[in-house]
């Protein structure tokens, strides 16, 4: 009983311990700059390819956030559920598709793209 016991207190006082040096590893990576990657998924509103943006609206919400791209940043198109991963360029994506953006969230509340994928839909 007295085993039960203590290794019920150590398990008690463990797992708050554990959760705290989690949260601490997870802000040291943030600002070391390994920041977790995000994504945000909806329609394209408006594309502003002099600013390097598309305003995507959440599906079926009327949250909307900024997206940035560069040069570095990988577009891509699939239809939903298939393997096919076709190469696209920025002007490939207009006002109204569907797309799926994956990157870092930056200072300003917009979201910093690494790969936008523009979904097909079934023809």
């Amino acid at each position: 009983m007295k085993n039960l016991l203590a290794l019920l207190l150590t398990s008690l006082l463990a797992v708050p311990l554990a959760t705290a040096l989690f949260r601490q590893n997870a802000q040291a990576e943030d600002k070391m700059g390994m920041a977790k990657e995000v994504r945000w998924e909806g329609h394209v509103i408006r594309s502003s390819k002099d600013q390097s943006t598309l305003t995507v609206r959440k599906v079926g919400t009327s949250e909307e956030k900024i997206v940035h791209y560069d040069s570095s940043t990988k577009w891509v198109s699939q239809k939903h559920g298939d393997k096919k991963v076709n190469d696209i360029d920025s002007s490939d994506v207009k006002d109204g598709d569907r797309v799926i953006c994956k990157g870092t969230w930056d200072k300003d509340g917009g979201l910093h793209a690494t790969l936008i994928s523009k979904r097909l839909t079934g023809m």
